[in-house]
């Protein structure tokens, strides 16, 4: 290839790159543009709101939407905000990651490296729960909360979520551990390396890709859940989505757009966190075996 012919298709590659760059400039200008209006107009005054124009910035900087939203906001019978139940989804998904992620985990090492028989069906049945919609579940789960004594706890939702959430960590980790040499494991097996043993000193210690994808995933799904927080939960143990619901719903007259954006924004913090923070790993994890057949 000539030197003229070389320049050409490097300038091409450019052209062809910064195109391409553009476009996804574009695209993520247009998925960003509703968080650029929450945010711009949680800091103004209302009245800025509803007489101006919701894309323009403030003229009167301020962050009393935002302390009314976490701490004055009239939700239910007293006058709290958003901080207590962000504590109730903090303990309510905390525990039903870890749990769901350790269970998925043992799951995923039984159903790869110790098979039985009916293993493929019992994983096909697994499998199956993770297309079942919400709304199917919602009674069936609440007469099984009921019998427990858990009905309107946070326990009742850790449970529901780990229940739930199963059958997706144990795709997870199957499929990841379906990659893993099963010698391995024999030989530990011969060197007298008991089930648990071989689980702990072996499998988890490779498996932080996966592990990442099952807590990013387990931890946005529960985070944002609505129906089961509004469904199973009383006011003592509400999630931080169904509050965000009240709080918007119990505005009489005036809507307080500027408080609605800003606690709008106080439930999307977390999850917008730990994207920031393992979104990465969350990419190495899912090419790392995850969603492989």
């Amino acid at each position: 290839m000539s030197a003229v012919s070389q320049d050409t298709a490097v300038r091409t590659g450019r052209l062809t790159r910064t195109f391409i760059y553009l476009v996804l400039l574009l695209f993520a200008l247009f998925y960003l543009l509703p968080f650029f209006v929450m945010a711009v107009n949680s800091v103004k005054p209302l009245s800025e709101i509803t007489g101006g124009n919701m894309m323009a910035l403030p003229e009167n900087w301020t962050l009393d939407p935002w302390r009314a939203a976490w701490s004055t906001a009239q939700i239910g019978v007293e006058p709290t905000g958003l901080r207590p139940y962000f504590l109730n989804s903090l303990l309510m998904v905390v525990p039903a990651v870890a749990i769901s992620t350790v269970l998925g985990a043992l799951n995923g090492y039984v159903l790869t490296k110790w098979r039985f028989r009916g293993d493929n069906i019992l994983f096909g049945l697994m499998l199956f729960s993770c297309f079942i919609p919400f709304q199917i579940v919602l009674i069936p789960m609440a007469r099984m909360l009921g019998l427990m004594g858990l009905a309107g706890s946070t326990p009742g939702l850790v449970l529901v979520h780990v229940v739930y959430g199963l059958g997706f960590t144990t795709l997870y980790f199957r499929n990841y551990y379906a990659a893993f040499p099963t010698e391995l494991v024999r030989a530990a097996m011969i060197d007298g390396a008991g089930f648990f043993r071989i689980f702990w000193r072996i499998l988890l210690p490779v498996s932080g890709p996966i592990a990442v994808v099952s807590v990013i995933w387990q931890f946005t799904n529960i985070w944002n859940d609505f129906l089961f927080g509004a469904s199973f939960a009383d006011l003592d143990s509400m999630p931080m989505t169904v509050a965000l619901n009240n709080l918007v719903s119990s505005s009489t007259g005036v809507k307080e757009y500027n408080v609605h954006f800003a606690g709008a924004i106080l439930a999307a913090i977390p999850t917008l966190l730990v994207y920031i923070v393992a979104g990465r790993y969350f990419v190495r994890g899912l090419m790392a075996g995850s969603v492989k057949g």
